[in-house]
């Protein structure tokens, strides 16, 4: 473990009160560092009130707070604060995408397209889209390490394309898509880029202009901050024309009984009052994690992926491994062992102090492709060790030869 991260495992109270728990679920919800967990409570001690409506002092520290975690989120993926707009989650970023440009711009036989690792929440609002508009859902094919076959795109990207919506990293493969590239070839013909960084934003430095992305969208509970919070970055200049997801109060300019207008970004797209705390606890979230440095808790994962699939390679052949093996590839290992359904394994391995996740992980087109109906994933974050992934291997071998009359 690099030594900037030896002791990080003290700042999670969760990690401390259960020492033998080895959490390899980070990719579906992080565990908190006490600075998140202290932020949440600090403001519900010292500032809870009403934001932008109090003409009080309690009101403006409150607001005034608000719109500083709205400053630190902006400073964490590169952006301007007046392009974040804080949602409660990823999917609700994307549905929100969807329904206020997909509904407004797109026609009978436009085109949407998809990469097929895409996790649920970027694709479902793009079938309701479709089945309202006219629109069609197509996909991008992979190559069968799980890569995206890059040369289809000539053929894919038309005139009729008007959506191209993909995953920054994939949150079964850990496939790291060149979002960049795709960007450029996309934009060219005119199409709008929504990338889903649920899996990237938590895990390396992003900075949104340079993936040439028109709309990012990631979660703070995947970032060590807390649930029901998450952010949508979008252009400005696309925001400044794209109309309301939600109506109601706070997203207002003026309100009569037979019409209303609505005020610019970002209060147009938050309405009702916000996830004030959460927002606080997502910032003190993104300031640690910049502290202890987005690059380094890359590398951290990468050397921690290595070992666990080299351990697996060599100890245990009757486990199947999905996903490319080269550096483009986050810390998340899906797998199968044997004919054991994926479940099983998890119970089992659950019970023996191992968090893992099992199923299709809200990706059912990429296991339909993957030609599995679930695996075990462990994924790894910036408080896994060494110790963990031995300890994982270990139990895993004892899995095998508890059902070894069943592989």
């Amino acid at each position: 473990m690099p030594k900037a991260l030896e002791n990080l495992r003290q700042d999670f109270p969760l990690l401390a009160r259960y020492p033998e728990l080895v959490y390899l679920n980070s990719a579906a919800t992080s565990q908190k560092p006490l600075r998140v967990i202290e932020a949440l409570a600090r403001y519900y001690k010292e500032q809870n009130a009403s934001i932008h409506r109090g003409a009080y002092t309690l009101s403006a520290q409150a607001s005034e707070a608000y719109e500083e975690a709205r400053r630190t989120l902006a400073r964490f993926i590169g952006a301007q604060a007046h392009e974040v707009i804080f949602v409660r989650n990823t999917t609700e970023a994307l549905n929100l995408v969807a329904y206020a440009w997909g509904l407004r711009n797109l026609r009978e036989g436009d085109v949407i397209l998809l990469s097929e690792m895409e996790h649920h929440a970027n694709l479902v609002p793009w079938h309701l889209v479709a089945e309202r508009t006219g629109a069609v859902v197509r996909g991008i094919p992979l190559h069968p390490e799980g890569r995206l076959d890059l040369s289809s795109l000539k053929d894919l990207l038309t005139e009729r394309v008007r959506v191209v919506g993909l995953t920054h990293v994939s949150n079964v493969l850990g496939t790291v898509n060149p979002v960049a590239q795709v960007a450029q070839v996309a934009r060219a013909v005119g199409a709008l880029v929504v990338v889903d960084g649920a899996q990237s934003a938590p895990h390396m430095p992003v900075r949104v202009r340079e993936l040439g992305a028109d709309f990012y969208a990631f979660s703070g509970h995947k970032m060590l901050g807390p649930t029901g919070i998450g952010v949508l970055w979008g252009r400005a200049e696309i925001l400044q024309n794209l109309p309301p997801f939600l109506g109601g109060g706070g997203m207002i300019g003026e309100v009569y009984l037979d019409r209303s207008t609505y005020a610019a970004p970002p209060a147009r797209f938050e309405a009702g009052t916000p996830a004030v705390a959460e927002a606080i606890g997502l910032a003190a979230a993104a300031e640690y994690l910049m502290e202890v440095g987005l690059n380094r808790v890359w590398q951290h994962e990468q050397e921690l992926l290595q070992y666990a699939l080299k351990r697996l390679d060599e100890e245990l052949p009757e486990v199947r491994t999905f996903g490319p093996r080269g550096a483009d590839r986050g810390g998340v290992i899906p797998f199968t062992l044997g004919h054991l359904h994926a479940h099983d394994v998890a119970t089992a391995l659950d019970q023996q102090g191992i968090a893992v996740r099992a199923g299709h992980h809200c990706a059912q087109p990429l296991h339909r492709w993957l030609g599995v109906p679930a695996t075990v994933r462990a994924s790894f974050y910036i408080y896994t060790t060494h110790e963990d992934i031995d300890r994982f291997i270990e139990a895993l071998k004892k899995v095998r030869d508890f059902f070894k009359d069943w592989l």
